[in-house]
């Protein structure tokens, strides 16, 4: 399995965009509602891939628009981030999901490596485009489509690491993923709040 047949060579963002809306590279557009590519300036400086559109990303074909998107805005902010200058997307652009039945509420679903491998041409073609100084790693899933297995969040969080990567030297910086935040138990929230932003602070650093 693997997009890279559906990535046009030489695209600009827009015509990436267009082309990912019929990738058929692996299973999960079968059931989702539509191909959630990215959002921001194909000019900005940094760069967040997360793992995979949500729920209500899935329904608007936005990427971070549901609690765990208005989380991570709100720790843009508090990292004195622009947000003009902030590109985000998805290591997997399909909503991978169960549903017990019509009308169920839908229940989200780690990608497997396969999805993330097959996806993984789209994001080399977004990053080419964009070509950000610094990209940051949201959760498991991201760090492993972005710097591979070896990558840890809780061990290699909050700190620029440069890696060679098919883009060339790219420095890039781990965190959890805002919907991590979101579960954490309430008396524990705000810890992981500040942690994001801490980490946030430190690819701000290197803009």
């Amino acid at each position: 399995m693997s997009a890279a047949e559906f990535v046009p060579p030489g695209a600009d963002l827009e015509q990436l965009r267009a082309a990912a809306a019929g990738c058929r590279g692996c299973e999960l557009w079968e059931d989702a509602t539509q191909t959630v590519f990215s959002a921001g300036s194909p000019r900005a400086r940094l760069a967040m891939v997360g793992e995979q559109p949500g729920d209500q990303e899935d329904r608007q074909g936005l990427p971070f628009v549901g609690p765990a998107g208005r989380l991570l805005q709100k720790a843009v902010d508090d990292a004195g981030l622009d947000r003009g200058d902030v590109y985000v997307s998805n290591a997997v652009k399909h909503f991978r999901f169960t549903q017990a039945g019509p009308g169920k509420r839908r229940i989200h679903q780690t990608p497997e490596l396969r999805h993330i491998t097959a996806c993984k041409p789209w994001l080399a073609a977004e990053l080419r485009v964009v070509d950000p100084s610094v990209i940051v790693a949201l959760g498991a899933t991201a760090a492993k489509a972005l710097l591979g297995p070896s990558v840890r969040v809780t061990k290699d969080r909050g700190v620029v690491m440069e890696r060679e990567t098919s883009l060339g030297l790219r420095r890039f910086v781990v965190t959890t993923h805002p919907s991590a935040v979101l579960r954490v138990p309430d008396d524990k929230r705000d810890e992981a709040y500040v942690a994001l932003v801490a980490d946030l602070r430190v690819a701000a650093t290197v803009l």
